[in-house]
């Protein structure tokens, strides 16, 4: 059996998929609960933070590109890029947890431990994530069995991320939970006063019912801030031995046992804590179970500058960099508004969890359907389908009311069955840019092309958090001031569904101009097994 074309071992496959289910863990909990967490818990203001993932991924394309270079340097008895899945794993688990840590600093202090911790998470990632992407390609010569291998990844990737953003939130609950002290009050049917308070001083709490139907309002006009909105649930911070009294109202049966008070910097800390314990173990499973088969050509020597020239001449890399970049916007935008969506505007943030779950699940059916619909269209034909599809389809946002819960879960998973194919697509293609690569050039730079894929990833969240950041300042949006909130949901509102779309739509048009059909990829794959067959037959000579 030809071992560049063989079909790949389902575990193989499934051991593949666990490292973009820890790379999810990691990358779909920053993108959806640290711009919330920066804000509404660490007290960040959100200009401050988008400003700080912009400039934090400015040095990606350079840091992403060394890691590529380093990669395809890289010679070990595990070979070239397994090895960096498993030097990397504690370190990225490690960031990840700091990330979220709330360390008792300055507000210039905070900025400096944000600064810190971003970047060097970047990092960790990139030495992670490069070696583990560019290692799909060298599992197989078989550009089918790629997209194959695309779709298991995907599945892992969305089953780690449904993990994150569907646990998360429940996660934080039982966590943060600081046992109060609670007295609740009759007034008239379904309307209760509440008064908590705690030994400790607790910096950002957040107060609901167990079912989340009932709304609160402040009993003492003076805590609201101008502003007394009834709203499920209310986020504060609370002074030790200091009462704070709510009118609670809508819940029959009200009791103090179905009152949660949520510390969330705690909830949050130790809920990453073990999803970081979670991502290390995978990758560690991912480092096992996987081997590289494909190789350079024997003949090809290290030239770092031809590595460079012929990467900026390899279009269809080119074109792959500038789309990976726009519907990693497009994605991270839709992911990062989420829970202050739910949060603020639909006032249930648990139901945000319950929200990126239903997106999990259709992600993991756009996946499992890439393969095929990708043999039936084309993968070019199919990527423009897909972005022209979720984009459209996202923009209904816009005509969704605050109750409008089934059309905001309906549109949300409609559209992002279609999000789903296209990084299925786009890490299978970039192996097929490193094919046209060998090609055309004789020469194979696997990790400096698969670079495009983490730049992109990690640019495009940058760009996606500052875009967040600039529109929810330009409101005046401030997560710990309910008058600020309140002035901001137009802004959420077009974060959640417009803006997102003119992203996907532009990236939609500009993937036309893709040059490597179907046709193409099998005249590529072809000749490129003819190659390696004929120095497999000279080296045994």
């Amino acid at each position: 059996m030809n071992r560049v074309n063989q079909k790949l071992k389902f575990t193989e496959k499934i051991g593949y998929a666990l490292g973009d289910g820890a790379a999810n863990i990691a990358w779909r909990g920053v993108a959806t609960f640290l711009f919330v967490f920066y804000t509404d818990v660490f007290g960040l203001n959100p200009a401050a933070v988008g400003l700080l993932m912009l400039i934090a991924r400015s040095s990606d394309g350079v840091s992403d590109v060394l890691m590529g270079i380093i990669g395809d340097r890289t010679n070990s008895r595990w070979g070239k890029f397994r090895p960096w899945i498993l030097w990397s794993a504690i370190p990225l688990g490690v960031m990840l947890s700091l990330l979220f840590t709330s360390p008792d600093l300055s507000p210039t202090g905070k900025i400096i431990y944000a600064y810190t911790t971003y970047i060097i998470f970047t990092l960790v990632y990139t030495a992670n994530n490069i070696p583990y992407g560019a290692l799909m390609a060298v599992m197989t010569g078989d550009d089918k069995e790629r997209t194959s291998i695309g779709s298991y990844r995907m599945v892992g990737a969305f089953a780690g991320g449904m993990l994150v953003q569907g646990a998360l939130l429940l996660l934080v609950s039982t966590f943060g939970d600081i046992n109060p002290t609670i007295d609740v009050q009759k007034i008239e049917n379904e309307k209760y006063e509440i008064v908590v308070s705690t030994p400790e001083n607790v910096e950002n709490v957040n107060i609901k019912t167990e079912d989340e139907i009932a709304t609160f309002v402040w009993a003492d006009p003076e805590m609201a801030d101008s502003v007394n909105v009834p709203t499920k649930g209310k986020s504060f911070s609370m002074e030790a031995n200091e009462e704070y009294t709510f009118i609670v109202d809508g819940e029959p049966e009200l009791n103090k046992s179905k009152i949660f008070i949520i510390d969330q910097k705690e909830g949050y800390s130790k809920s990453i804590y073990l999803m970081s314990v979670i991502l290390v173990l995978s990758l560690i499973i991912t480092f096992y179970s996987t081997r590289e088969r494909i190789t350079p050509p024997k003949t090809q020597k290290s030239d770092l500058k031809k590595d460079i020239k012929d990467l900026i001449r390899n279009k269809p890399w080119v074109i792959l960099l500038v789309i990976g970049l726009l519907f990693n916007v497009y994605n991270s935008i839709k992911q990062g508004i989420v829970v202050i969506y739910f949060t603020h505007y639909l006032h249930n943030q648990l139901m945000a969890g319950t929200y990126l779950v239903s997106l999990m699940v259709a992600s993991i059916a756009g996946a499992m359907a890439t393969s095929w619909l990708s043999k039936r269209l084309g993968k070019r034909k199919l990527f423009i389908y897909a972005l022209i599809f979720s984009g459209v389809v996202n923009a209904l946002f816009i005509f969704c009311g605050a109750d409008n819960t089934l059309s905001i879960f309906a549109i949300g998973t409609i559209s992002e069955f279609a999000a789903a194919i296209f990084p299925t697509l786009f890490f299978a293609m970039l192996g097929d840019a490193a094919d046209y690569s060998e090609y055309k050039n004789g020469r194979r730079a696997t990790g400096l092309i698969y670079s495009a894929g983490s730049f992109s990833t990690k640019f495009g969240g940058g760009v996606a958090g500052a875009i967040i950041g600039f529109v929810l300042a330009a409101y005046s949006y401030d997560g710990q001031d309910q008058a600020a909130i309140q002035g901001a949901i137009p802004g959420i509102i077009m974060l959640m569904s417009w803006i997102p779309t003119i992203i996907a739509l532009i990236a939609a048009f500009l993937m036309k101009f893709y040059p490597l059909d179907q046709d193409k990829l099998n005249e590529i794959t072809i000749e490129l097994n003819n190659r390696r067959d004929d120095e497999n037959a000279l080296a045994n000579n």
